[in-house]
């Protein structure tokens, strides 16, 4: 077989669509095998070919012969008091990544990860102080999905996703274009609608046309009102695009009728939380169909960074709506394991840290 079979057994969650119909094909078989192995694998979410009942012994016998499905060799979740999960999975290579499992009354929101690490530097993330270890592959990313799945009660759905986790989704483009299409995939795949998935960047504007076709729902990380705020806060995704050519790539942007943009705005204490600085990005975002997401700093162990008060944000968020701007200020759910956002990293749970609760040792 040209995948090299003789060398290393092919991993059949590597494999997109076409991929399959090729080995079912190098097999000497029909290519409705391929639709078959599809949906044991991401409908059934099947660990082993022994349990792919719908092909004969013999051929299932040939098929674990050059095959595996790899998924991640352990899965640590730590549950926080307000019932959010964080999943840290951990990779074939010895590397963590990151999910969160969000409920919010009749939504269960999956933050899904789509680097190890992060190639941006954003000052009040902690993901960013890890550096970029490398991209997910996007088995790797559908795997956060299938995990969180195994990890449901018996009346629970995963209801969105959203790729906010670990890493900038938007450099790792054609693995995560890869991993959409098999989430949204419904004759075979996880048949997500693309209206329950949103992609955030920090703002690696040249990247947006290619997210448009995909469908999904796009939100930009701003945090920002002037091009110096977003040069301190956010310096390497500033350098990719200022604030001017993100936001006229957003003013291009082919917004699909009945949407809006997602701008992301964390609030920092005595950084960008005054007044002048609601007014300045009312006129910023003029003429833009958008709504807001006012994001309270959620703390880390050695940020310079503070949280700050909530009348605060309130205030902040008055002026804005006093602009006819639709603006939210996002609940911070997992804050007690280090699941909220901005939050997600390689930190070791240690006391005083974070009350970390180790609810299962493997998935």
């Amino acid at each position: 077989m040209s995948h090299g079979s003789s060398r290393l057994p092919i991993n059949l969650l590597a494999l997109d669509e076409d991929g399959m119909v090729e080995v079912v094909g190098q097999l000497g078989w029909p290519a409705y095998r391929a639709g078959q192995i599809l949906r044991w694998l991401y409908q059934r979410r099947s660990t082993s070919v022994d349990q792919m009942t719908d092909l004969s012994r013999a051929d299932r016998s040939t098929l674990r012969s050059a095959t595996v499905i790899r998924r991640a060799t352990a899965c640590t979740v730590f549950r926080a008091a307000d019932d959010t999960r964080k999943l840290v999975l951990t990779l074939e290579d010895g590397l963590n990544v990151e999910a969160v499992l969000i409920p919010d009354d009749d939504r269960l929101t999956l933050c899904v990860s789509t680097q190890v690490g992060c190639t941006l530097d954003c000052g009040f993330c902690l993901t960013g102080t890890m550096g970029l270890k490398r991209n997910l592959k996007p088995d790797e990313i559908l795997d956060q999905v299938l995990t969180a799945q195994d990890q449901l009660g018996k009346s629970e759905r995963i209801t969105n996703l959203v790729f906010m986790g670990m890493g900038e989704p938007l450099a790792n483009f054609e693995n995560l274009a890869d991993a959409l299409a098999r989430l949204t995939n419904r004759t075979w795949g996880l048949g997500f609608s693309p209206r329950r998935i949103t992609v955030s960047t920090a703002g690696l504007a040249s990247r947006l046309k290619d997210l448009a076709p995909l469908g999904v729902n796009l939100a930009i990380s701003l945090n920002a009102s002037t091009e110096v705020q977003r040069q301190r806060l956010m310096p390497a995704a500033n350098g990719i695009a200022s604030l001017r050519s993100l936001l006229a790539a957003c003013r291009r942007y082919p917004l699909h009728p009945g949407r809006l943009l997602t701008f992301e705005y964390v609030v920092l204490a005595g950084v960008n939380d005054q007044i002048d600085d609601a007014r300045r990005l009312t006129k910023l975002l003029r003429g833009l169909r958008y709504k807001i997401n006012l994001i309270p700093f959620n703390e880390f162990p050695g940020s310079t960074f503070r949280r700050p008060a909530d009348a605060t944000v309130l205030a902040f968020q008055s002026v804005l709506k006093q602009g006819g701007i639709d603006v939210f200020i996002r609940k911070s759910r997992g804050r007690d394991v280090l699941g909220a956002c901005g939050q997600l990293g390689n930190i070791q749970p240690s006391r005083g840290e974070a009350a970390l609760t180790q609810i299962e040792s493997r998935c």
